[in-house]
């Protein structure tokens, strides 16, 4: 049995169809998971949403037994200046997750910290007000659904790539009802430390994903990496952070054939230093 607080994202299965993902995550134990729905990562949710695919994915969701934390999206670049009729495709985009994220009782929708890429549409300062302001914007939206606006606020990959502009972007945020995920091998692949990237989140963190990482290289499964889980957790500990955790094996070195086994050995490991 693995720890309460520890559940598991559907990335971790994610060439798997939603059905068999989530029977295997109920094989292996799991009670909790994240629900993948980024375009070109994970396809469990259809990034084109429909009413009938919203339904689908609940009814899928709800036969399995399965708690879900959050539902992990992207409704585009957020750093992008968009004319009126983008921006309103944009809107109805959000509200379609946040109806799917309601629909299966998951507690926030997560989105990213920007364009996939380092550089600024702009200027990296105007580029972050835009990404807070529509951060911010898309958490009064959720707070009409019930439900909370969580941001990656570390993506390795993406425009807050690096410790510095994650927490130039948490300052911006400061006084918004948006709180952050912490993903650790974001963090270690990006170079910098978790335990500095939590003691300066402190307060801030509502979720942490889970992964191994190298400085460069976010895909590797818990063991074969430089993260040093024990001292994470324990940073949180004295951060008092009381969220949950999810185990993220978008993993590069297993086969799919093995991530059933490595996704369970990650989390009796983990379960043990929770």
């Amino acid at each position: 049995m693995f720890h309460d607080r520890l559940g598991c994202s559907s990335i971790s299965f994610r060439h798997l169809p939603l059905g068999e993902a989530l029977a295997t995550m109920v094989g292996l134990g799991f009670e909790e998971i994240d629900l993948g729905a980024l375009p070109g990562v994970c396809d469990h949710v259809p990034f084109e949403l429909t009413d009938a695919d919203i339904e689908g994915v609940a009814a899928r969701v709800t036969e399995s037994g399965l708690r879900v934390r959050s539902v992990n999206g992207d409704i585009g670049d957020l750093n992008a200046v968009l004319d009126d009729d983008v921006l309103a495709a944009r809107e109805a985009h959000l509200d379609r997750l946040l109806t799917l994220t309601e629909r299966v009782g998951a507690k926030a929708l997560v989105l990213p910290c920007g364009a996939l890429s380092p550089d600024p549409e702009r200027s990296l300062e105007q580029d972050l007000d835009l990404v807070a302001e529509q951060l911010a914007a898309a958490a009064e939206r959720a707070a009409g659904f019930g439900v909370e606006l969580w941001t990656e606020s570390l993506h390795f990959y993406r425009l807050c790539g690096t410790l510095d502009r994650a927490l130039a972007l948490a300052g911006r945020l400061d006084g918004t009802t948006v709180r952050h995920v912490v993903d650790l091998s974001h963090v270690v692949a990006s170079g910098g430390h978790p335990e500095e990237a939590i003691r300066s989140l402190a307060g801030r963190i509502a979720h942490v994903h889970l992964r191994d990482a190298v400085p460069g290289n976010i895909n590797l499964s818990v063991g074969n990496g430089a993260v040093d889980f024990a001292s994470a957790l324990e940073a949180l500990r004295d951060a008092d952070f009381d969220g949950h955790f999810s185990l993220e094996l978008e993993a590069h070195d297993l086969t799919h054939e093995e991530r059933p086994a490595a996704a369970a050995k990650a989390c009796s490991f983990i379960s043990d230093l929770i």
